[in-house]
């Protein structure tokens, strides 16, 4: 990337990688994942959902809010987009750039397909909105394995239960 192709851009992100180690305590209501189920380790979004935040003067308008679902990943290409280069193929296949949602666009689909996500212990989660399938029991960390007579599998709507407390793996095959 050809970093004099930044000058006058200043685009600053802060964000982190997964959710935090530290469970809720209830008992001072510090609840470190927010709402979401789960932490560091787990399949769950608590494990996965992060602080994203972006300041571009003269680009994004403050305050603004986007609902599109990103990964880490898509960083990659939108550097790529911010400079006008293109990737090879063989550069970040699973990576899209977000720079038209930073601008404020708005999208009648996602920008990406389904992002996959992954626990410490491998358990693997495919998640396009608003729904969430998780290929096994449990958290797949450090949050419980879960037991024989849970289902084989995990279905969440994300919309309807952001907690993921209703497993519609059953009732929605």
């Amino acid at each position: 990337l050809d970093c004099a192709k930044l000058a006058g851009n200043t685009l600053v992100v802060f964000t982190s990688d997964n959710g935090s180690t530290n469970p809720p305590m209830t008992e001072f209501n510090h609840r470190p994942n927010g709402p979401w189920r789960g932490r560091k380790s787990t399949i769950w979004d608590g494990g996965h959902r992060i602080p994203f935040l972006a300041r571009w003067p003269g680009r994004i308008t403050p305050g603004t809010r986007c609902a599109e679902p990103v990964c880490l990943s898509d960083l990659m290409a939108t550097a790529a987009d911010l400079v006008g280069e293109e990737l090879p193929a063989s550069a970040g296949e699973d990576s899209v750039s977000i720079l038209p949602a930073l601008a404020g666009r708005r999208f009648r689909r996602p920008r990406r397909g389904p992002i996959i996500h992954h626990s410490i212990d491998g358990m693997f989660a495919g998640r396009q909105w608003p729904h969430k399938y998780v290929q096994g029991r449990g958290s797949g960390g450090w949050d419980g394995k879960g037991t024989l007579t849970d289902p084989a599998g995990q279905l969440y709507d994300l919309a309807a239960d952001p907690a993921e407390q209703n497993n519609l793996y059953v009732s929605r095959p």
